[in-house]
């Protein structure tokens, strides 16, 4: 994980249109791109949302969409801006150091039991939504939610992380057989947890006792101050909502589903664009671990479809008429899987 200082300094909303993205065509040309420019000049155009990230760009690399588009065929929607793509959130589940009240931000710990229950709780939660590539942090605990969360799905495809950091890495990781059963999965550390310097790996009540509650708390809630070497949730979303802008979206413009496995601080960002937060309103933003949120896009619009409290619970997802037709299709007690 690069630490804050690294990243550059933002520039122009208009630099998160990735050059050359694709864009529908037709009577609604362009949509993805008025909609995005005139979102960007919105809410976090006001913050510099969109700050360019230094070279440092993780596992991601020219051969992403090369890889992805080999293993991924379109879901329920297509090219066309008239059509609606599913966007599932989770947040990781329970850490090891969740369970010890220290603060994680992005040292590398696995899920604690409880967190491996709530990735597996998850996964039935989302079992019946479409999963057609998935997208993590490079964090142990967001990848482990993923992998887990999958196992459970009707569909049953195989996740398969995508290693684009070298040729070498392609090249051994490459799949020789038929791919239609696997879920192409994507680490990305712009997706990492908030960076909370020196205080990672202590305990949050020990330092609140040592620097104060008001200080401690202002590091953890207020939107622009950083934590001693740390990132503040303004720069935290600079590097995470331009990834999502940039990566994410035209995956889901071309029809595809996705599913993003990460951490609070880095969905709470990536919520403020969606749901068109202001600041003020995102630091009260609280996401619980293993608990999916459900997006459409459709017309280039993001709307919240809900969130569930319980794997049985009925209408907590306010399904479109696409979603129903294919958690019917994909329900194992009607002997049909598509």
């Amino acid at each position: 994980m690069a630490a804050a200082s690294s990243l550059c300094p933002a520039s122009s909303a208009a630099a998160a249109l990735r050059p050359g993205a694709r864009l529908c065509t037709g009577r609604r040309a362009s949509c993805f791109g008025a909609s995005l420019a005139r979102r960007n000049a919105g809410v976090l155009g006001q913050k510099s949302l969109f700050g360019s990230v230094c070279a440092r760009r993780g596992v991601v690399s020219c051969t992403l969409q090369q890889s992805a588009d080999a293993l991924v065929s379109n879901g329920i929607g297509s090219t066309s801006c008239t059509k609606e793509s599913a966007l599932i959130l989770i947040r990781h589940g329970e850490s090891l150091w969740n369970s010890k009240n220290l603060f994680t931000g992005c040292v590398d710990v696995p899920l604690s039991q409880k967190g491996v229950e709530e990735a597996i709780e998850a996964g039935k939660r989302i079992s019946e939504l479409p999963v057609d590539m998935i997208f993590t942090s490079a964090l142990i605990r967001a990848q482990m939610t993923a992998m887990l969360a999958m196992t459970q799905h009707h569909r049953q495809k195989v996740p398969v992380i995508l290693h684009n950091e070298s040729e070498r890495a392609e090249s051994w990781s490459r799949i020789f057989s038929d791919t239609d059963e696997v879920i192409p999965v994507v680490t990305a550390w712009q997706l990492n947890e908030r960076m909370y310097g020196e205080l990672q790996g202590l305990n949050k009540q020990e330092t609140a006792d040592k620097f104060g509650a008001d200080k401690v708390k202002e590091w953890r809630r207020s939107y622009d101050i950083p934590p001693p070497n740390g990132e503040s949730l303004e720069m935290c979303a600079e590097r995470a909502v331009k990834y999502f802008v940039e990566n994410v979206v035209p995956e889901l413009e071309a029809g595809k589903n996705i599913m993003i496995a990460a951490h609070g601080n880095s969905l709470r960002a990536i919520i403020m664009y969606l749901d068109k937060l202001t600041p003020k309103e995102v630091i009260e933003l609280e996401l619980s671990t293993g608990i999916p949120m459900l997006y459409t896009l459709k017309d280039a619009e993001f709307l919240r479809r809900g969130s569930p409290v319980g794997p049985t619970v009925q209408g907590v997802y306010a399904l479109t008429q696409e979603l129903a037709r294919y958690r019917d299709q994909s329900n194992p007690l009607n002997g049909t899987i598509h």
